[in-house]
């Protein structure tokens, strides 16, 4: 079973290592060119503070009226995608992308960031700090094994992901053209549900994440594998913010 997240399925890690065994043939490669857990931690501090930096400007600018937020919410996330699109059949140039799309989600996150804390004072410290809690408890629970990532569980969690995608899908384009009003729209108990469930999945791919990650060492890939990998965590991360800026919007209004 493939990780739900499009960086880390395990087609993408099967065709850097043909492409590493090819090269084999060629030339001698040393440790120096294989993916390494360190070297994988390492790129996603980087993306992180690119990230971070980028949100940070936008943040300010449009606190200060400069800009409006509307703009880099839609120009980072489109331009994002892109990359992600990119980087998902052109693995091997993930050192170049993966630096720019963290550039550019945080043009998305920082202009989100603004109009919810706009809405709701205090509520982006709130999600960053959720995001970390999560992303430090599934780390351990994934390190000490506690939680071990079977087929079973691969199953489970990339089949409650693609329902989410297709729930979204589905009910943003019949509100685009009807008065059709989402069932995750609003804040009844109904609402707050959907937003917890959708972040407990969003937490347990954080373990595929890490699994294919750790795989990915163990296989001995390509050094560009780092970036790849930093930034389908990323990608990961990014979602789960969002989720919890939803939730947490919505227990406000209680």
């Amino acid at each position: 079973m493939n990780s739900n997240n499009p960086f880390l399925n395990n087609k993408t890690f099967s065709t850097a290592v043909s492409r590493k065994d090819n090269t084999f043939n060629a030339v001698t490669i040393d440790d120096n060119q294989d993916m390494t857990l360190s070297g994988t931690i390492n790129r996603s501090l980087i993306l992180f503070l690119l990230l971070i930096a980028s949100a940070t400007v936008i943040w300010w600018a449009t606190s200060n009226e400069i800009l409006n937020p509307i703009v880099p919410i839609i120009g980072g996330a489109v331009v994002g995608l892109i990359l992600v699109l990119i980087a998902s059949f052109k693995p091997e140039y993930s050192s170049y992308l993966a630096p720019g799309y963290a550039l550019f989600e945080g043009l998305f996150i920082g202009g989100i960031s603004v109009i919810f804390e706009a809405m709701y004072p205090g509520i982006v410290t709130q999600a960053v700090g959720a995001t970390f809690v999560t992303f430090a408890v599934c780390l351990g629970l994934y390190k000490y094994k506690i939680v071990k990532v079977t087929e079973q569980f691969k199953s489970i969690v990339i089949a409650a992901t693609l329902a989410i995608a297709t729930y979204y899908l589905f009910s943003w384009v019949f509100s685009l053209f009807t008065s059709f009003v989402p069932v995750h729209y609003g804040n009844s108990m109904m609402s707050i549900g959907i937003s917890v469930f959708v972040i407990v999945i969003a937490a347990m791919n954080l373990f595929l994440d890490f699994d294919m990650i750790e795989k990915g060492v163990q296989q001995r890939m390509p050094k560009y594998m780092e970036w790849y990998g930093a930034m389908g965590l990323m990608i990961t991360l990014v979602w789960l913010y969002i989720e919890f800026l939803r939730l947490l919007s919505k227990l406000s209004k209680k």
